[in-house]
Order: structure tokens, then C-alpha cells, then sequence
């Protein structure tokens, strides 16, 4: 489990906002970020730790990284903003170059000196050809391109783009929200991996495991969906709409509790006897439960 935990606070550190200090940006654990100057913007990517996070994970959480650069590149699937972000100093060292050349070659011009004339041209055509070889996106191809898809757990789910900004002031909740949706992608994965591994399909205790499941992610979005509605279309920000946003974080927290709790049951009892069965079935009451519970309110 300490590895899974090290996925779950990685894919946090991703997803969540980084923050200013001295103008220097620091990731959530206060790491500082290292700063990429283009010549359009300057950008703040967080850049995933190694060995923790799948190529498709990288891709998903940190698609603005380096790492997510080279693995779209080698998957064919990159483009020139690819390239440049691996070679992110390249644009300042050709310009650079070309001044060099080009204040060095003026005199020799003036002097019409033919033969250091042609060593400068060859000089001025050797980075284009450096310059070509780097962005043909094909010399990073390992293999052949894959196509990138998300997990099939969450294509169920309903979340909605909208594109209204909504109040500054609920802007904390949506963070909040969205870490709460990775925390529950992640531990929803976990536990469906460790009851096909328990239960062999078709049992009657695998089926209900799924079912609850199932149930406790069209519940959690559901909640998820409603609040982010809430904060993009509010129309003010009231201690009603705080609290009806808090009461559904709430009840996301809990989902996300109960599917914790449950895959800690599942651990602990890989080979369990009938007093640990007992525990598993009460907890899996308790998720039956809160379900209905939401559904009737």
C-alpha cells in the first residue's frame, strides 16, 4: 500500500495549483518549480517525480511537463510544442549563435573575403540542420503510436465543462472539488483491482461488490457535478450556497472514506476467516446505506 500512497500524494502534488512566495512558485510541498520562458508566455510546469506514475498518468496530471513532451513524442503523437518544451533553452542559444556569427562575419563581408565568407554560411546552415533533425518528431519514436485513452471506470460520469468563471470566492470549493475527484479516481481503481482479485466473477459477493461500487461512483459525481453547478452559475455567494456546497464535499469525503475503509478491509483479510467476512459485510451495509440516504435527501 505505501506504493499506492505514493501515487495518490503524487497525483495531488499534480493537480494541485502551485503557489507564489517571493516571486518563486513552489508546488504543494514546497518544492520549488522551476521556471520556462518561450518566446510567446512563461510557464510553471510541475514536473511528475519518476517511477511512481504510468506514461498515461503523466499524460493525464501532468500534460504540461517535460516527461509528458517526450512520452507524446515517442508515441508519435507530439508536435513542435513538444519539442521545444525538451529543449526548452534552444530558442536563446540559436539566437545568440546567429548574433555571434553574424557580428563576426560584418568585417570579413566589408572585406570581401570569399573564402571566411563561405566558412560563415556553413556556420549559419549547420544549427538548421541540428535544428531539423530535432524537431522531426519521428526520431523520438520508440514505438508504435498508442492511442491515449482514459480509464473505461470513468466514462459513466457526467462532469460538465461550463465555461462560466463563476464567484472568486468559490473558486477554494472547485479546488477542493477537483482534488476530491483525483482522490477517488485513484481510490476507486484500487479497490476494484483488490475485489477482482478476492472474488472471481460471476459470484453472487463479486456482484455486489460492483454493484456497491458502481453505485458509490455515480454518487460521488453526482455530488461532484451538483457542486461545481453551484459554483460556476451562483449568482452571489450566501451562507446558503456555502453550506449546501459543504454538505456535498462532505458527502464526497465520506464516499471517499468508506471506499478507503473498504479496501483496507480487503488487505488486511486477502485470506480472511468468517469473523473478518462479518466486517467487510457491516462495512459494505454502512456504504449501502449512505447511498440511500443521499438518494432520499
Amino acid at each position: 500500500m505505501s506504493n499506492e500512497n505514493s501515487r495518490i500524494q503524487e497525483i495531488r502534488r499534480l493537480t494541485t495549483p502551485f503557489t507564489f512566495k517571493n516571486s518563486k512558485a513552489y508546488d504543494s510541498d514546497g518544492n520549488l518549480i522551476k521556471c520556462v520562458e518561450k518566446l510567446s508566455d512563461i510557464r510553471f510546469p510541475i514536473e511528475p517525480k519518476e517511477g511512481i506514475l504510468t506514461d498515461d498518468e503523466i499524460l493525464k496530471y501532468a500534460a504540461d511537463s517535460k516527461a509528458a513532451s517526450k512520452i507524446r513524442l515517442e508515441r508519435g503523437a507530439g508536435s513542435i510544442s513538444d519539442v521545444f518544451t525538451i529543449n526548452d533553452f534552444l530558442p536563446w542559444y540559436l539566437g545568440l549563435y546567429y548574433i555571434l556569427v553574424i557580428c563576426f562575419a560584418i568585417p570579413f563581408i566589408y572585406w570581401g573575403n570569399k573564402l571566411v565568407m563561405f566558412i560563415f554560411l556553413i556556420l549559419s546552415i549547420l544549427p538548421l540542420i541540428y535544428l531539423y533533425k530535432i524537431t522531426n518528431s519521428t526520431s523520438y519514436i520508440k514505438t508504435k503510436a498508442k492511442p491515449i485513452v482514459d480509464n473505461p471506470v470513468h466514462t459513466d460520469s457526467t462532469r460538465k465543462k461550463i465555461e462560466i468563471e463563476g464567484l472568486e470566492s468559490l473558486k477554494k470549493y472547485e479546488k477542493e472539488i477537483n482534488n476530491l475527484n483525483v482522490l477517488f479516481d485513484v481510490k476507486e481503481e484500487v479497490v476494484r483491482k483488490l475485489i477482482e482479485k478476492r472474488f472471481s466473477p460471476p459470484q453472487i459477493t463479486y456482484d455486489r461488490f460492483i454493484s456497491i461500487i458502481d453505485s458509490c461512483h455515480k454518487l460521488f459525481y453526482s455530488q461532484s457535478d451538483a457542486a461545481l453547478n453551484i459554483i460556476h452559475l451562483a449568482a452571489e455567494d450566501t451562507p446558503r450556497v456555502e453550506d449546501e456546497l459543504q454538505k456535498k464535499i462532505n458527502t464526497m469525503k465520506t464516499i471517499i472514506n468508506q471506499i478507503e475503509d473498504l479496501t483496507n478491509e480487503l488487505v488486511i483479510n486477502i485470506n480472511s476467516d468468517e469473523e473478518s467476512k462479518e466486517d467487510v459485510k457491516s462495512l459494505l451495509d454502512e456504504m449501502e446505506s449512505l447511498i440511500d440516504s443521499v438518494k432520499e435527501y
